[in-house]
């Protein structure tokens, strides 16, 4: 079931903002990337290429973590667990990759494209958000009664 992303997380999507996506590896460990990462139609939409490790690692498994902080404040963060629902390749996967570059290098299309790579939209559906300002608390019956 798709999670609702509050008004702060769907601005931090919609402003170039540094996620980091966590993926699992075929042994279980975790992958980690600074990734962009931008929302579409409710769903959390990040890009890489065919081949790339994370990309294997979500056609495998398509759970996802994505986590953001706030540069001003390190102790305002943001995750999102959810799960890759769709790939798009090729053509509408470039479109998606120069969106993502006009949004956080101001060019009008992605000026590193390889030749004969092939882009990989992933979208993601949000299935926890959690958002944490300051010191986060325990949950409840972690630290025995005082």
């Amino acid at each position: 079931m798709a999670a609702t992303l509050d008004e702060i997380t769907r601005a931090w999507l919609q402003e170039p903002r540094f996620w980091q996506v966590a993926t699992l590896n075929p042994d279980g460990s975790p992958q980690l990337t600074p990734m962009w990462a931008d929302l579409e139609d409710g769903l959390v939409v990040i890009n890489t290429s065919a081949g790339r490790i994370k990309e294997e690692n979500l056609r495998r498994d398509p759970r996802v973590s994505l986590c953001c902080m706030d540069t001003e404040d390190p102790y305002h963060r943001v995750e999102i667990r959810g799960r890759a629902v769709r790939f798009v390749e090729g053509e509408p996967g470039v479109h998606v990759m120069d969106r993502l570059a006009q949004k956080y290098l101001g060019t009008e299309t992605f000026p590193w494209l390889a030749p004969g790579e092939v882009r990989v939209a992933v979208y993601i559906e949000p299935h926890h958000v959690h958002r944490v300002v300051g010191v986060e608390k325990f949950r409840p019956g972690v630290l025995p009664d005082a």
